[in-house]
C-alpha cells in the first residue's frame, strides 16, 4: 500500500475526508492536520478531556489506511514500557544452553564468548514496545503513532521522546540506531493536567482542541447519533452548552454529550424534563460534587434557559 497516494491534497480535502469518517473538525484543526501530514511533523493536541483529541488519531489511521499504534501514558512509564527492553529470561536460557554445549568456548573461549555476547543483543532478543514498533524500518506502511495523555507520564519521560519526534529514530546502546524508513504520523495528546516541556512542543505542530460551539456540536451529534430526534438533540446541545458555563470541577466534553444522547434514547426520551435530567446527570458529570451542584434548582434553571433558547431559535 502506498500511503502517500492517500494523503489529502488541500485543507478542504482534509476537512472533507475527516467529515466522511464522521469527525467534524474546525477549520483551524483541519489546517494543522494538513500541515502536519505535508511537513511530516508530529501533531500535538492539547485541550479538555472528551473534546476529540484521541479520536483524531483513530480517524487519521482509518482515513489513510494505516495501522494505529497507541502508547497510553501513565505515571511511572519508562523506556522499557514505551520503547523497548531486552528479553532477559530468554538471554539467560541462551547462556545456559551455550555453557551446556560448550558453544561459549572457542580454543580459550574468548572468540565464543564474544560471539555469544553479540548474539544476546541481536534483534531476536529485543522486545519492541510502541515507540520502536512505530519506527521499525520493516513496516510495510508507516503507522499512525498515538502518544495519548502525555501529561499523565512523569516529566523525565518526555526526554525519551525527543529523538523519536526529531529524527524518527531510537538509539539502543547495545544494538545501534533504529530509524524509520518512512516517518510515521505522530499524534500526541495532553489534557493539560501539567505543562509539557517546550522541547517536546518545539518538535510538533500545536493545536488547542476546545469545546465546540452549538452549531458544530449539533453537527457532531447528528453524525455520531443519527437516530436521535431533532428536537431532543437541539435541547441536549443547548443544555450542555449552558452547563459548560457553570463552574464545575470537570465540564462535560463531546464524548459525554454523545453518551448522554444515547442514554436518553434508551429511555425513550423525546424532550428534556427535570426528572430525566436529574436521574441521568451521572452520564454527563463524573464527580459527585458536580452532580450535587447541578441537581435540583440548577438543573431547572438550565432547562428554563434551554426552553427560552429553543423558542428564540424557532421564531
Amino acid at each position: 500500500m502506498n500511503a502517500d497516494l492517500q494523503a489529502p491534497t488541500s485543507i478542504d480535502d482534509t476537512e472533507q475526508r475527516l467529515l466522511a469518517l464522521d469527525y467534524v473538525p474546525e477549520r483551524a484543526l483541519a489546517t494543522t492536520v494538513f500541515l502536519a501530514l505535508r511537513l511530516q511533523r508530529p501533531l500535538f493536541l492539547e485541550g479538555e478531556p472528551g473534546t476529540g483529541k484521541t479520536e483524531i488519531a483513530k480517524t487519521l489511521a482509518a482515513m489513510l489506511g494505516r495501522p494505529l499504534i497507541r502508547l497510553q501514558c501513565h505515571e511511572g512509564l519508562d523506556l522499557a514500557g514505551a520503547a523497548y527492553e531486552w528479553n532477559y529470561a530468554r538471554q539467560m536460557l541462551e547462556i545456559r544452553l551455550a555453557e551446556a554445549t560448550h558453544e561459549a568456548q572457542d580454543q580459550g573461549g574468548s572468540g565464543g564468548r564474544a560471539k555469544l555476547a553479540q548474539e544476546l543483543f541481536s534483534e531476536r532478543f529485543l522486545v519492541k514496545r510502541a515507540l520502536l514498533q512505530a519506527i521499525d524500518p520493516a513496516n510495510p506502511v508507516p503507522p499512525v503513532l498515538l502518544i495519548d495523555e502525555l501529561d499523565r507520564a512523569d516529566e523525565p519521560f518526555e526526554a525519551f521522546l525527543l529523538e523519536v519526534l526529531s529524527d524518527f529514530q531510537i538509539t539502543i546502546p547495545e544494538y545501534g540506531t533504529v530509524k524509520a524508513a518512512a516517518p510515521p504520523i505522530v499524534v500526541l495528546t495532553s489534557n493539560r493536567t501539567r505543562e509539557i516541556h517546550d522541547a517536546v512542543k518545539r518538535r510538533c505542530l500545536y493545536h488547542w482542541v476546545g469545546f465546540p460551539d452549538a452549531a458544530r456540536e449539533a453537527q457532531i451529534l447528528a453524525r455520531r447519533v443519527p437516530g436521535a430526534p431533532q428536537a431532543l438533540s437541539a435541547q441536549i446541545v443547548a443544555f450542555v452548552q449552558r452547563l459548560r458555563e457553570v463552574e464545575l470541577y470537570k465540564l462535560p466534553g463531546i464524548a459525554e454529550t454523545i453518551e448522554w444522547t444515547r442514554a436518553l434514547m434508551e429511555l425513550d426520551a423525546l424532550v428534556l424534563d427535570p426528572e430525566t435530567v436529574n436521574h441521568t446527570l451521572g452520564v454527563l458529570l463524573k464527580y459527585q460534587d458536580d452532580i450535587a451542584k447541578v441537581q435540583g434548582s440548577e438543573a431547572a434553571r438550565l432547562l428554563e434557559q434551554v426552553r427560552r433558547d429553543t423558542e428564540a431559535q424557532g421564531r
